[in-house]
């Protein structure tokens, strides 16, 4: 029997090596690459309009020169970057880099109350943000938080050519004046022309601070350097064996790490195309695959299930799709089967997280394995321990993922006890915990089977507790709250929260009225669905409420 770290080597991908030698250079050096290789080919198409890499690079200068002289950005620091999946989004990220400086990427469906966060705790200065989110950004400008020049993007700009694909609303809607000070549109910034200075960033300089929450309920940002961000994407490329002729569909969102390392910075570092789409829309999805010989879709399995039920699903030619990839959330066995059986792809699942950028572990293409994390990739010493003792648990039995890899983040920023508490040392290595209980079968292969922190799992999208309890804290009638999560069919998981109301205000605020405020709060992924109005909740001796009693209670629950 092999070792632990080594059972799945012999289902590892024939022609594969184990291990990569990294690029030793920033990720810009890959638009500088890609660009001078391929200028006139397209690196994003937008609702049928184009984008060269040769203007993609143009507009990124332009973009960084900006930064530079206008808004003061320098080295290391970090800039906050709040739209969806446009070509102003590839662009931003690129002219950040460009400019020596930090990507902050923020969740587009975060609200104002939210934003303050992202903004205080990063230190940001400067945001580059879409036109329609702009309204939650602009009680951060000139305040406080420290928030000082804004540039706005309206996605209709890179709108060039006429199309019959339906437009999200954002998409089509036409450019604003806006005259704020301190605010500057995309098109007047790139009309400037301005020239940035030096590039001088390098392998171990900062690149990207996704942010991540947890059981303290203050999202918490993930130092990442050129070096980890370059070890997913090029990773992805080899895993997945794709070339500068393979054409993506890029729909999951940049802000993610997923849709960032495997729908842009992947793409981008081949040479390859991608697709780009707002919003999420199953029949324009597959008006591109047919259009656009698209071969390799990532999709979370919620798109997946949303896609096959689209009922003129057989009016499209799908055969140019080569793979079909994802993670998040574990696809249901018969969403799979009816995949296979429409296009004859395994759906290959994966797993990661933001600590690490993207993906840790991926199922091997010829032999995948349903509901399954995969194997871990190139360069990844994956564990499996008991969460107490800290031992390898034997195949088979429950423990904690634990992962030393080139993509593993620095730490949390500005939180020195937080990164302590992330990571141990076993055999002279750095570890990561992960959190996430899994088993390891005898074939090396990875299965989850619960998470070790408080997390609920939304279609895909991580909702930490903690962090939807202290904003509802704010609402005036509210006396104390849990958020648990609650079967759902579709989601999976679901956002569920009991609140306690002062006595006061009981019988004066409906469960559709702590919905509805929520809403208008908090990003409507986080934002609980379910509200349940209790005259009390259990308590520890201590006073804490006993959230895993609630959540124990709620799922012997049948599903809803």
């Amino acid at each position: 029997m092999p070792r632990s770290g080594e059972r799945h080597l012999p289902h590892w991908p024939p022609g594969l090596p184990r291990q990569l030698t990294l690029p030793q250079t920033s990720l810009w050096f890959n638009v500088e690459v890609s660009a001078n290789r391929y200028p006139d080919k397209p690196f994003i198409v937008y609702y049928e309009t184009p984008l060269s890499y040769a203007q993609f690079r143009a507009d990124c200068e332009r973009l960084a020169g900006w930064l530079q002289q206008d808004c003061g950005v320098q080295a290391g620091d970090r800039v906050l970057l709040y739209m969806q999946n446009c070509p102003q989004w590839a662009i931003a990220y690129y002219a950040i880099l460009r400019a020596n400086a930090v990507v902050v990427p923020v969740n587009p469906m975060n609200r104002a109350d939210e934003l303050r966060h992202y903004v205080q705790d990063s230190d940001a200065r400067t945001a580059l943000v879409a036109q329609e989110l702009y309204p939650q950004i602009a009680p951060l400008l000139d305040g406080p938080e420290g928030l000082r020049r804004v540039g706005v993007a309206a996605y209709a700009d890179y709108l060039r050519q006429p199309t019959d694909l339906a437009l999200p609303p954002a998409v089509e809607a036409p450019r604003e004046a806006i005259t704020t000070n301190g605010v500057s549109l995309w098109r007047e910034i790139l009309a400037l022309r301005r020239v940035p200075g030096p590039h001088t960033a390098g392998p171990d300089d900062l690149c990207v601070m996704p942010y991540t929450s947890g059981t303290t309920g203050q999202p918490k940002g993930c130092m990442h350097t050129h070096r980890s961000a370059m070890s997913t994407l090029v990773g992805g490329v080899q895993w997945f064996a794709r070339t500068q002729d393979t054409v993506f569909l890029s729909v999951l969102p940049f802000f993610h790490v997923t849709g960032m390392a495997g729908g842009m910075n992947g793409p981008l570092y081949a040479g390859a195309t991608v697709v780009v789409l707002t919003r999420w829309d199953s029949d324009v999805a597959a008006q591109c695959i047919q259009r656009h010989r698209i071969g390799i879709w990532q999709a979370i399995s919620t798109m997946v299930v949303d896609f096959l039920s689209n009922p003129r699903l057989g009016e499209y030619d799908l055969s140019s799709l080569q793979g079909i990839r994802g993670g998040g959330a574990a696809m249901p066995a018969a969403i799979a089967k009816k995949l296979k059986e429409l296009t004859g792809l395994d759906y290959v699942e994966g797993f990661g997280m933001s600590e690490t950028l993207a993906a840790t572990h991926i199922n091997p293409l010829h032999r995948p394995k349903p509901q399954c994390l995969g194997i871990p990739v190139f360069d990844v010493d994956a564990r499996v321990l008991d969460p107490q003792t800290l031992q390898e648990v034997a195949p088979g039995e429950t423990g904690e993922i634990v992962i030393h890899a080139p993509q593993v983040m620095q730490g949390y920023w500005k939180q020195p006890q937080a990164t302590a508490e992330s990571f141990i040392h076993i055999d002279g290595k750095r570890f990561l915990r992960t959190g996430d209980l899994a088993y390891v079968d005898a074939e090396g292969y990875y299965f989850m089977v619960d998470r070790l922190k408080r997390m609920i799992n939304a279609s895909g999208y991580k909702v930490w507790p903690a962090e939807v309890e202290s904003l509802m804290y704010r609402h005036p009638a509210i006396h104390e709250a849990c958020v648990i999560a609650a079967n759902d069919d579709r989601r999976g998981e679901t956002v569920k929260a009991l609140v306690v109301l002062k006595p006061q205000v009981r019988g004066q605020v409906s469960e559709d009225d702590i919905i509805r405020w929520t809403h208008e709060h908090m990003a409507a992924y986080k934002s609980p669905r379910i509200v349940e109005l209790v005259d009390t909740l259990p308590k520890s001796g201590t006073g804490k409420i006993l959230w895993r009693e609630l959540q124990e209670r709620e799922r012997a629950q049948p599903r809803a």
